[in-house]
């Protein structure tokens, strides 16, 4: 299984969400792999932000070898669930996307914790440490839901 996670820059709460997810499914064993882009490409081949590296260190989950880079319309190609964090990121990968685009791919990732009511994560870009806590906390969430409905699919197919 191959899941990207999407926001503007790549920088905050994409890869927190790649982290997150990627440490608890490392730590099960699960067969999935994360990746994360951005939708614009100001930070391309940066680290993320100083302040999603703490939060995630704080954690127990390291992000620091991760470098930025931009969403391509063969990312549909390569992956089975693309998450977005908000609603500019769907318009956003729809657009980049072009005829690649495949709506059974995509959805915005708290949709996972509270279907079909298409809440946002806030980007916590312009706020401080308690705003990347606050989002870190909603991924975490909502990875933790996305690994049991995982875990609940390959129980049903064996």
């Amino acid at each position: 299984m191959k899941i990207l996670m999407v926001c503007l820059g790549n920088i905050c709460r994409s890869p927190l969400a790649e982290g997150i997810l990627q440490s608890k499914a490392n730590k099960l064993g699960l067969p999935i792999h994360v990746d994360s882009a951005g939708t614009a490409n100001y930070h391309v081949g940066e680290a993320p932000h100083r302040s999603s590296q703490l939060v995630a260190k704080q954690n127990g989950v390291d992000i620091s070898h991760q470098q930025c880079r931009q969403f391509k319309k063969t990312d549909f190609e390569i992956f089975d669930k693309i998450y977005v964090m908000d609603s500019s990121n769907y318009a956003d990968v729809k657009r980049i996307a072009g005829h690649y685009f495949n709506a059974n791919k995509i959805d915005l990732i708290l949709n996972e914790l509270y279907p079909h009511e298409n809440r946002e994560v806030p980007d916590p870009w312009y706020g401080g440490l308690e705003d990347f806590k606050k989002v870190y906390k909603m991924l975490d969430d909502t990875c933790e839901v996305i690994i049991k409905k995982y875990q609940a699919a390959q129980q049903q197919q064996q």
